[in-house]
């Protein structure tokens, strides 16, 4: 590829099924933003436990080429998401609103054995093998996903822990009720 020459760039389209097949192989730059609704993104979907209107993420995509000492120029992919979805809450159990934020930045690679030989410490970027027919859909999805909490909570202060006993339908026991001793029935037994 001759350095000095320019390569046509191509706005994506927004729409989730035109996103299941670009073609990263082609001598071209691709720009592109958009919106996707939690239901566009099947397997962030089952991560939600309620979905609102307003749920879902804003993507943004940019790609271009930069010299590669004593090889062809390299594709950049950068990819940008802030949106929100509702997780449980592991403190109190109850629906919680989480906003997220990522940027991504990859290099595409022409092959598996490229992607497997590039360097761990390049943290900065990961490797991308290109194709001609790229999901980045699923890429958006799986960048989503690893970007949710471990352990969704509230924000300190924003939420009561659950003080209710299990089994106990979430009422109080009254205080002058003896518990059960759970090893009379080993007791019984052995007198028989």
């Amino acid at each position: 590829m001759n350095r000095n020459q320019v390569l046509p760039q191509v706005e994506l389209s927004a729409d989730p099924g035109a996103l299941r097949r670009i073609d990263f192989c082609a001598p071209q730059s691709y720009l592109g933003a958009g919106f996707l609704k939690i239901s566009e993104l099947p397997r962030l979907a089952e991560e939600a436990s309620s979905v609102e209107p307003v749920d879902g993420f804003d993507w943004q995509i940019k790609t271009y080429f930069v010299d590669s000492p004593g090889s062809e120029p390299r594709q950049m992919l950068e990819l940008g998401l802030k949106g929100r979805i509702h997780l449980v809450c592991q403190s109190c159990l109850q629906d919680c609103g989480l906003d997220l934020t990522q940027e991504s930045r990859f290099v595409m690679v022409a092959t598996e054995a490229e992607a497997d030989a590039f360097p761990m410490e390049d943290d900065q970027q990961e490797p991308l093998v290109a194709s001609q027919h790229f999901d980045l859909l699923g890429l958006i999805e799986d960048e989503v996903l690893l970007s949710l909490p471990l352990i969704p909570k509230h924000p300190e202060g924003q939420c009561q822990p659950q003080t209710a006993s299990f089994g106990g339908g979430g009422e109080v026991a009254e205080s002058s009720e003896k518990p059960q001793n759970p090893f009379n029935i080993l007791k019984n037994m052995k007198k028989n």
